[in-house]
């Protein structure tokens, strides 16, 4: 018999597992969320929040669901910081791209056609402008030799005040249990059923795997449970690394972005340096000599930055799904699975339209009333699990 009933339990306390349980309580069922630590203790507790676009280029339905993530996600913490009074960090900051060479300023430019057409949100929308020049004295002149992109599409938001912001808003809604330091023992695919480490049991009608790295090999244990020829692994896991600097920018600044270096100015304080993006590494929670190069490019980029003390250093493990996509929805071998992984860059800017595509496939009707959220096929979990 089980400790525990409930219609859906949600196996992850990161940025995925809360969306996820958001959208089933806004749907009016129990749901438990159970997390092996603390919630954000995995790879959502970091500290860029950097929320890009894609280029506007060579548009497709992949491209196209982050585009409507992106200019919905506002909405969302806005209404959930209305009802708590916290503040999750979000600002349209709009992002700033340096052009060092002719050929990319070519580039950008053709690029500016592409945006009016692909980057219409209603009435309006994001426009994508080619600078003659960038504004005096924040980059290096050689990196903005011909120019910078400004795109005001991107913003930014505190990673962890977005975890507390979900949180805060899961513990005022009624038939929500969180259960922190509570990892997950064995999963039970067939009934829904889930085996805590102390031995709880939690049965429910449906399980969402939204562990982050950890959803990998508990996918991958599952292959000969359902007599399934072997597959090859579900997906691996991709080492970051960031830093906060103690320097005084404006925190109403663009994102400013150039081959793989963010500098992102918060509201709280400090400027985020990252992040690496390593599939070969020693320690995966340790920060390294590739996290002093990442600071120096920083510093050749934004030379304001030069000497700035290190508030933090970051580094954790980023679920990449074996097709490099999100991997969202039910398994393809047992219907009361859903997995809601992978994602590695672009998680924190889609991950609620994500969770709430996984929730309506669950219960079979719309969240919002109007339109069920669609995923693109190479996100779904069987264009996965098929490869």
């Amino acid at each position: 018999m089980a400790d525990m009933k409930t219609d859906l339990v949600v196996i992850g306390g990161g940025i995925m597992g809360l969306w996820a349980a958001l959208h089933a309580a806004r749907a009016g069922v129990k749901v438990v969320l159970a997390e092996r630590a603390a919630i954000g203790a995995g790879a959502s507790g970091g500290l860029l929040g950097a929320l890009m676009p894609h280029t506007p280029d060579r548009w497709n339905d992949k491209k196209q669901f982050q585009f409507d993530a992106l200019v919905s996600l506002e909405g969302e913490i806005r209404g959930m910081e209305a009802a708590t009074g916290l503040y999750a960090g979000y600002r349209r900051t709009g992002r700033l791209i340096p052009l060092a060479k002719p050929h990319l300023r070519e580039i950008a430019l053709r690029q500016v056609a592409d945006a009016a057409v692909n980057w219409r949100s209603g009435a309006g929308g994001f426009a994508w402008r080619v600078l003659d020049a960038a504004p005096e004295g924040l980059f290096s002149p050689d990196v903005v030799a011909h120019g910078a992109v400004s795109d005001q599409l991107a913003a930014r938001v505190s990673p962890r005040g977005l975890l507390h912001l979900l949180r805060s808003t899961l513990e005022g809604m009624p038939g929500v249990t969180i259960l922190e330091g509570c990892a997950v023992r064995t999963i039970d695919p067939r009934q829904g059923r889930v085996v805590l480490a102390d031995g709880i049991s939690v049965e429910a009608g449906h399980v969402v795997l939204a562990a982050g790295v950890d959803s990998f090999p508990m996918i991958d244990g599952l292959a000969a449970l359902a007599g399934a020829a072997a597959r090859p692994p579900s997906g691996a896991s991709v080492k970051g690394q960031a830093a906060r600097l103690a320097v005084d920018l404006d925190p109403a600044l663009p994102i400013l972005y150039s081959d793989g270096v963010y500098v992102i100015a918060h509201d709280a304080g400090g400027v985020a340096i990252g992040s690496t993006s390593e599939v070969d590494y020693a320690d995966p929670f340790s920060t390294d000599r590739r996290l002093d190069d990442l600071l120096a490019k920083a510093e050749t980029l934004v030379p304001s930055l030069a000497g700035a003390p290190v508030l933090e250093r970051w580094a954790g493990l980023r679920p990449r799904a074996i097709g490099r996509d999100p991997m969202a929805g039910p398994h393809p071998d047992y219907p009361r699975l859903h997995l809601l992984t992978g994602g590695f860059k672009i998680s924190f800017g889609i991950a609620h339209r994500l969770a709430q595509a996984v929730v309506e496939g669950i219960f079979e009707h719309t969240l919002d009333g109007v339109q069920a959220i669609v995923l693109p096929p190479s996100f779904r979990t069987e264009s996965h699990l098929a490869l």
